[in-house]
This record gives C-alpha cells, sequence and structure tokens, in this order.
C-alpha cells in the first residue's frame, strides 16, 4: 500500500512556509506591542480538561475530540482549541500570584478536531491567539479586539467586519436559558438528536447548532440581549463605548453564541467580507469567561481572549489578492572554477554566514554557466567568483547579479563590501 498522509492533514512546502512565516511574525509583533507574552502548552492533554473546560455539550467534546488511551490507561487527548490548556497552565504555575496582572498571553500552533475537510479548515489545523487573565475591565475586551483587528489590517486584510454580542453574567443567562427552553420545548421533536439532548442541559447550544441553523424556532428565538439585567447591560454599553473610542464600528448578532461553552458577557467574530471567499468567512472568534480558572481549581478570575484560525487568513489573504512580502533574499552565491578552488569557496562562504550574510554555493559539481544559472534561480543578489587566478591573487570578483557591475575585492574585504551593499539597498527600498 501506498502511504500517504493522513485525511484532514496537509504538508507545508517550503515554497508556502514563507506565507506562514509572514503570518506568525506579524502576529509575534502585534502582541509584543500590546505587551503579550507567549505560552507554550503541550499538543495533548488529559482528556478531562476539555471535558470541563470546553463544555461536555459542545460538538467539539462530543464528536471532534481525538482521545486514545496511552500505555498507562490514561485517556489523552490532542488540544482541540487553546484557551483551555493556557488556563490550565495558568492554575498549574500559579500565575494568578504574578504581580504583573492581568497575564497578557498568546500562542500558536496545531489544533486537532475529527471533522470533515473543507476549504480553510483540516483535522489538523493552526490557530494563533491570546488570553488574558485577571482583569473585569470591559476595556480590556476592547483591547483584545483592536489587537486582532490590528493585525488584520497589518498583514492587508482590510475587507473584515466585526460582530459582537453580550451573553451575559450568570444570573442572565439563567433566565435567558428558560425562555429557551419554554420556546423549543413544544417543537424539539422537529430538531436533530443533539439539540433534543441540549434542551435541558445547554439549551444555548441549539443556536449553534449546523443541522438546524435555519429552523424558524432559532430564527424566532428570544434574544440574550432582552435578557441581560442591570449589571450586564451597562458592561455591553461600556464595551461598545470603548469600541467607538478606538473607531472600531461593528454589528450586533444577538443569534452569535460561539461553540464552546465557558463563553460569558462579551463574545465576538471578525469576518472576511472579500467577494469570492465563500460561506465560512469567519478568520477569528472569541469572548469573555468567568468561571473557567474555577473550573481547574484556580482562583475566581476573569479572562477573555481569541483564536484565530491561520489555514483561513492564508485563504482570505488569497482571494484577497494580498501580495506577501519575500523572505530574506540569497546575498551571495559563491561559484567555483578551477582545480583547488572548492576548499576556499567553502571557507568564503562561511565568513559571510558567519557575518550574518546569507550565502550558497553549488554542490552538484555544475560547470561554470551552470552554476551562474542556479545563482539566478535562486535570486541571489550577488556573486563571488573563485577561480584559479584569484585563488592566486587573493582577489575575487564580486558581481551584482541585478546591475551585472563587476568589482574586484580582496577576501578579508568581502564581509564587509556585501554587508554596506545589502544595506544600501535596504535604505532604497525603505
Amino acid at each position: 500500500m501506498k502511504i500517504q498522509l493522513p485525511r484532514g492533514t496537509r504538508d507545508i512546502l517550503p515554497e508556502e512556509v514563507a506565507k506562514w512565516h509572514f503570518l506568525e511574525r506579524s502576529f509575534e509583533e502585534i502582541c509584543t506591542d500590546y505587551q503579550y507574552q507567549e505560552i507554550r502548552t503541550p499538543i495533548f492533554e488529559h482528556t478531562e480538561l476539555f471535558e470541563r473546560g470546553v463544555g461536555d455539550s459542545t460538538d467539539i467534546v462530543t464528536k471532534e475530540m481525538y482521545t486514545f488511551e496511552d500505555k498507562g490507561g490514561r485517556s489523552l487527548t490532542l488540544r482541540p482549541e487553546g484557551t483551555a490548556s493556557v488556563v490550565r497552565a495558568f492554575v498549574e504555575h500559579k500565575m494568578f500570584g504574578s504581580p504583573n496582572q492581568p497575564n497578557k498571553l498568546y500562542y500558536k500552533g496545531p489544533m486537532f478536531r475529527y471533522e470533515r475537510p473543507q476549504g480553510g479548515r483540516q483535522r489538523q489545523f493552526h490557530q494563533m491567539g491570546i488570553e488574558a487573565l485577571g482583569s473585569y475591565d470591559p476595556a480590556i475586551d476592547v483591547e483584545v479586539i483592536t489587537l486582532v483587528m490590528h493585525f488584520f489590517q497589518k498583514i492587508g486584510l482590510s475587507n473584515t467586519k466585526l460582530v459582537i454580542n453580550s451573553l451575559g453574567d450568570k444570573e442572565s443567562r439563567l433566565r435567558h436559558r428558560e425562555a429557551l427552553i419554554a420556546h423549543f420545548e413544544p417543537r424539539i421533536d422537529e430538531f436533530c438528536a443533539d439539540c433534543q439532548n441540549r434542551l435541558y442541559k445547554n439549551p444555548l447550544r441549539i443556536l449553534d447548532c449546523k443541522k438546524d441553523h435555519d429552523h424558524p424556532l432559532v430564527q424566532s428565538a428570544p434574544s440574550i440581549l432582552d435578557y441581560l439585567n442591570e449589571a450586564s447591560t451597562a458592561y455591553f454599553d461600556k464595551v461598545k463605548s470603548y469600541l467607538d473610542a478606538v473607531g472600531l464600528d461593528c454589528e450586533i448578532d444577538p443569534t452569535m453564541v460561539r461553540g464552546l461553552d465557558y463563553y460569558n458577557h462579551t463574545t465576538f467574530e471578525i469576518m472576511s467580507v472579500e467577494e469570492g471567499f465563500g460561506a465560512k468567512t469567519t478568520l477569528c472568534g472569541g469572548g469573555r469567561y468567568h468561571g473557567l480558572v474555577q473550573e481547574f481549581d484556580g482562583p475566581e478570575t476573569p479572562g477573555i481572549g481569541f483564536g484565530i484560525g491561520v489555514e483561513r487568513v492564508l485563504l482570505a489573504l488569497e482571494k484577497a489578492e494580498v501580495i506577501i512580502p519575500e523572505e530574506k533574499a540569497l546575498a551571495c552565491y559563491v561559484i567555483t572554477a578551477g582545480e583547488g578552488t572548492a576548499v576556499k569557496a567553502m571557507s568564503i562562504m562561511n565568513t559571510l554566514r558567519q557575518q550574518g550574510i546569507s550565502a550558497e554555493k553549488d554542490y552538484q559539481d555544475r560547470k561554470l554557466k551552470g552554476q551562474l544559472k542556479d545563482a539566478d534561480r535562486k535570486n541571489a543578489l550577488f556573486t563571488i567568483i573563485v577561480g584559479e587566478e584569484e585563488l592566486a591573487s587573493g582577489v575575487y570578483k564580486l558581481k551584482d547579479m541585478k546591475s551585472g557591475e563587476q568589482t574586484a575585492i580582496a577576501e578579508d574585504a568581502i564581509a564587509a563590501t556585501i554587508s554596506k551593499k545589502l544595506q544600501t539597498l535596504k535604505e532604497e527600498h525603505q
């Protein structure tokens, strides 16, 4: 049998990796500007973490998790999302005791869900996200939203839409829960088995059902905004006023509940409105959560965060025809011509690399013409020719591959000369 990669996964080949580097680098720069620090958590965790943290009534837990038993009989799960792991680490390492509050963290990496592969979503997919833990201030909700909107602007995705909602506090959600049960109960037999199971367990999940999304009762379901108590209404009003203050337009969607059980108060999604992007337009989703830290035996601590689907963002960049900057160009290709020149070429190339100048040489025993073609194919900015004459004199030919200009240069001046020329090129392009 021919061995191929598993369904729902893909190889990211070298010519694509530059796009991933661009996204990751841009996200890291934005997070640093906003004073968020990176945290890295394991790819697999105890299954209970996600059952308790994500919610045992969610599609993620009931249908999509990759769960297995290790040799010690422990149930482990490949992480389906990032928040639960970050909060577990926050509690386990007592980060709530740090004098620097709130804890502002970001993460990136692969996640795993068993679902039907489609454009922009695989069974192994990648997320970048942040979690801000330790503040009840609605201003940090808006900081989080501003950060991700700033990120999308930075990478060239300006054609986006911010959608927000409030799920209210515990009291508001209980009142809304009772209204949802009363609304759906008389005709619950018209819904799928999952919705029927959720009616009394978590009726809010019915609003998020993929199968029954277009059912008339879903469309006419009671709005959470009608059940917000005074405190929740005041909180949501502050969020909206902060959004106005930073100049962010938003659309309020009272049916947006997100797919995880731990959200309350502010929830939001950012969607691409780029023509031709398709029906699955959500690039980022997130919200505020109170109670998740306590669920993992930590102290009462509020939090807010989001997750960005990397593959979906890459698809959006493609549809928007955003030109992604090229990776650092090859600065110098060292060419050999004649007996005894290969050792000197290796020495020169090593010196350049030690000085932080990217360098390459031929490893295929090509003739001079073939090496020049290879240098051109690799888009080298300069070449150094190491021939028998140069080896004897200690003076080498430095060629500018764009202009064709050649300069004679001593070996001990090669690195400094190329470095100066690279700096000139950089300044010209600024």
